[in-house]
This record gives structure tokens, sequence and C-alpha cells, in this order.
């Protein structure tokens, strides 16, 4: 009896053992799966992030690309208020003199301009609130606000694009342009926006006498031949030994006998004549002309022997 009742006793704790045992399997079991699921989620969450760093970088690399193409679409020889341009502006050099295209170098003086193109007559048109500007190609000139601006080499298209002096562009609009020989760069300053308009700037005394004695002296000269003479007439303005203002140079005894006759004033100057004037009152100097106080159509003349012959343009030979 006690032998059997020992045996039970030890079957039972046997199979205590046994279910303890399987208790503990099935513990390391659920440890082991909760391990594996926490594996799992930490593989997933390091996958996770690698897709987001691989994104992040892509991201990155798209975004540097896109900086890089910035900086490679800047012109940093000129800036505009400290910023570089669009290199759409296209800066070029011809004879010491620096070129851009207009519409690009508008927009970069200012944003808000309007472009109209004319295909047939080949001129653009931009305006502004405060500027309205024609340049024409071909023409020695553009037009801002009514004043002629000088263009020796006259405006050109180049690669499908108006191309102006950059110096007679920022004077449209009323900036200022310094150049640093150091280090290469064109800096421009905005200033008002647009130059004085026509009316308020030309002396209307001044563009009666002389587009006029233009008309009389080279109306049927080309335009800088017209030019070179209303040069003349202010050279001497500008020289000490002769008067000061443009009717006093005229009315000099012995010079301008157009003048003299009394018939001046009552002469219709044609358009040209009218252009030149205006072109030369704000500023325009023929180079070939410069410094010239004498004009002639004929060879025996009073400068012809007691001056230097510096340029012939048309029917005109100019002395200094």
């Amino acid at each position: 009896m006690t032998r059997k009742l020992f045996s039970l006793t030890l079957s039972a704790f046997a199979l205590l053992l046994l279910m303890g045992a399987g208790v503990e399997e099935d513990s390391a079991g659920q440890i082991q799966t909760e391990k594996g699921t926490r594996g799992a989620q930490l593989v997933q969450t390091r996958e996770t992030h690698d897709q987001e760093a691989d994104q992040a970088h892509m991201v990155t690399a798209v975004a540097g690309s896109s900086v890089l193409t910035l900086v490679e679409d800047m012109d940093r020889t000129l800036t505009v208020d400290g910023k570089p341009v669009s290199s759409e502006v296209s800066k070029t050099q011809k004879s010491g003199t620096t070129y851009v295209a207009l519409v690009p170098m508008a927009k970069e003086l200012d944003s808000s301009v309007s472009v109209v193109w004319d295909g047939g007559s080949q001129t653009v048109t931009v305006r502004s609130s405060k500027l309205n500007l024609t340049a024409k190609v071909g023409q020695l000139y553009l037009v801002a606000n009514g004043r002629y601006l000088y263009i020796p080499e006259g405006v050109q298209l180049v690669n499908g694009r108006v191309t102006v002096p950059l110096s007679v562009l920022t004077e449209a609009f009323d900036a200022s342009l310094t150049w640093n020989a150091a280090t290469g760069v064109v800096a421009v300053t905005r200033g008002s926006g647009a130059l004085t308009p026509a009316d308020q700037y030309y002396n209307q005394d001044d563009l009666f006498w002389l587009c006029r004695i233009i008309y009389a002296e080279s109306g049927n000269q080309p335009l800088e031949g017209m030019m070179a003479v209303g040069n003349v007439v202010l050279n001497r303005v500008n020289d000490p030994i002769y008067p000061n203002t443009i009717v006093g140079v005229l009315a000099q005894k012995n010079q301008f006998t157009t003048y003299q006759s009394g018939k001046l004033a009552y002469r219709t100057p044609n358009e040209n004549s009218v252009i030149a004037a205006k072109l030369v009152l704000d500023g325009g100097v023929v180079e070939e002309t410069k410094g010239a106080t004498h004009f002639d159509s004929c060879s025996n003349s009073w400068a012809s022997r007691h001056k230097t012959c510096v340029a012939v343009i048309g029917g005109h030979r100019f002395y200094a």
C-alpha cells in the first residue's frame, strides 16, 4: 500500500514536472515569438528608416541639382543691386562696350515690365508704370519716354534676341552703372525706374533752333551726319571762346548764314533733323567728330586751311 502511494505520488510529481516543463516550454515559445515579432518590427522599422533616408538623400540630390542649375543659370559678372543676373541676359563685350539682351535685362531692372514684339517691323516695346521704351533693329537709337538715346552700332538682333548696350538700357531705367576692374564685375544699382520724360527734359528753345540748323545745313545727310552738325554747335556752346547758348552760337557774325538771313525760324525741319537734335541734346556724340568746331561742304573754306580734318560724313568734312 505504501509502495503504491509512493508510486502514485512520484507519478503525480513527474506529471507536475512535465506540466511545468510544458508551461516553461510554452512561455519560452511565447518569448521567442515575441522576440521574433519585435525583431521583424525592428527590421521593418529599419527598412522604413532606410527608405526614408534614401528618399531624403534623393530629395537632397534633386535639390542640390536644382541649386546647381540655378547657380549655373546666373551670371555673377553682372549684378543688379548686388545680386547676379540670369544668364538669359547674355552679356557680351564688343569694342569695349557691354551689350545685353534687352528684354531679359529689362526684367532684371523691373520685374513688372510688359513686352510686345512686332516681328514685321522688328520692334520691341517694353512698358512699365513709369517707362515706355521702344527699340527697332537696325536703328541708331532707342526711344525711352520720348527721349532718343544714341547707339553707335545700332540696335542688333543676336540669336533671335534684341541686343543693346547695357549703359543705354540702364540710362533708360534711371539706373547707375559701375565696373570693378579688380573683380571684373559690372554692378547696376536701380534708381527711380525711368528717366525723365522728353517734355520735362528737352529745353524747347534749344530744340527749336538746333533741329532747324541741322535741317538747314544737313537735311539731306545720313542721321550721323546730321548729328555731327549738331555736335559742332554744342561743342562751340561748351567752348569758352564761343557764346554759351545755341542761339548765341548761331547768331555769331559770319558763322551760320542760314541764321543770319532770318529765314531759319520759318523752316520746318524733317523728322530725322528733330531726332538728330534730340540725340545730341541727350548726349549723343559721333565719335569721329568728337571735339570738332567747324564743318564745310567745299574744299576751300577757312576751316580747311586752318583746321585739321577729323572726319568726312556724307557731304561734309569736320574739323577740330
